[in-house]
């Protein structure tokens, strides 16, 4: 972005307005915080029936071997990923993150073999750099930004039923299928996946057709618009993590819990053992364990217990632990929930913790994650 003043708007920013949404500034667009029915309302709506999300700020990029096989475009893309590329069949998707050469976490992604290609969805904050990191590692490959579509997320357990009146096809997708399907005679890629614990959908879809796409789900009496309130609480009640809070460059995947994302392919004795950036201290702590862990924390009482309070290991603040990444009110939990990092001293569930809150230490619990249970489609 030239002008740091000025902020991108996605394509469905004309009814966001008509909707009566209140905008924020967000990874440089204008984007909506909250409809008229409220943050709550909207979260407890999404985990009951379903939301629509608009997620057109995140970056859409297509990898492209420069010789058209999807086995050289899996492995380029394997050189910067600890994730087994190759082995993920056509129109399956995966989770991943690109690691720097010190382990850490420089963004997290989702992967889709799509026959000749592989689209890689990246993080709105995230994208010029991922961008700038897959053309200058990829040399045998085309990076393609597409900058002419949108993508939209329908999450919760209604999301099926409300899909299926524009595709009938949906209910045979199970979790992470990946499929191009035409909604109203249109294009679109739908995955079944999101970011919200529920079932769901994330749908790619031509720009120019965005807004009749969106307004035709929106027509179906379950379905609402869910502005990035409800879309933190949902992802955080979860278990998810956010990019910039919960992961980063100075977090490590195992670290950070996420070993589950590493394929046996790419681990110790596999396959296609290590070969990424980073691969010495995340295969040795796979091995050997880390000294900090991210767990789920719960504070007492109703108050919310925010990103960057410290932890300590007692009610005075004298040994401090870590910090919370993340922390909100959980609607459907009914009370506060956080995430943050503590030593693996402290770091098993039942562990009291305090967090420093107005010169006040506050017990908090840990608390095994996600907070509820999901109801993917598996």
């Amino acid at each position: 972005m030239d002008d740091q003043s000025v902020l991108h708007t996605t394509p469905l920013h004309a009814l966001h307005l008509s909707l009566g949404a209140k905008m924020v500034p967000f990874a440089g667009y204008d984007m909506p915080v909250q409809y008229p029915l409220g943050v709550m309302k909207e979260h407890l709506h999404t985990r009951a029936a379903a939301g629509l999300f608009d997620v057109s700020h995140m970056g859409q990029v297509i990898v492209k071997a420069k010789s058209g096989s999807y086995e050289d475009a899996a492995l380029a893309l394997e050189k910067l990923v600890p994730v087994d590329i190759l082995g993920l069949k056509e129109g399956r998707q995966r989770y991943g993150f690109f690691t720097d050469a010190n382990g850490g976490i420089l963004d997290d992604l989702m992967i889709t073999n799509r026959g000749d290609h592989l689209l890689v969805v990246v993080n709105a904050a995230c994208k010029d750099a991922d961008l700038a990191h897959m053309k200058a590692n990829l040399p045998n490959c085309d990076v393609t930004l597409l900058d002419d579509r949108a993508l939209v997320a329908l999450q919760g357990p209604r999301s099926q039923a409300v899909l299926a009146e524009l595709w009938a096809g949906v209910s045979g997708m199970k979790f992470m299928d990946v499929r191009e399907v035409p909604l109203h005679d249109v294009p679109c890629i739908i995955s079944r996946s999101g970011y919200s614990g529920e079932d769901g959908f994330e749908i790619s879809i031509p720009a120019d057709k965005a807004e009749e796409i969106a307004k035709a789900l929106l027509g179906h009496p379950d379905c609402e618009a869910i502005g990035l309130g409800a879309r933190d609480s949902l992802r955080l009640e979860a278990g998810l993590c956010l990019y910039g809070n919960d992961i980063d460059a100075t977090t490590s995947p195992i670290e950070a819990s996420l070993e589950w994302a590493i394929q046996k392919a790419r681990k110790a004795g596999g396959d296609r053992e290590g070969g990424f950036p980073g691969a010495e201290r995340i295969l040795g702590e796979l091995a050997n364990g880390t000294t900090r862990r991210r767990v789920g924390l719960k504070p007492e009482g109703k108050a919310p217990v925010r990103s960057h309070a410290k932890l300590y290991a007692d009610a005075e603040g004298k040994t401090e632990l870590g910090e919370v990444t993340s922390g909100t009110f959980g609607p459907s939990v009914e009370g506060p929930v956080a995430m943050g990092y503590l030593p693996v001293s402290h770091a098993s569930a039942g562990t009291t913790v305090y967090a420093e809150v107005r010169g006040k230490y506050l017990p908090m619990t840990v608390a095994a994650l996600p907070f509820i249970t999901p109801t993917y489609k598996r």
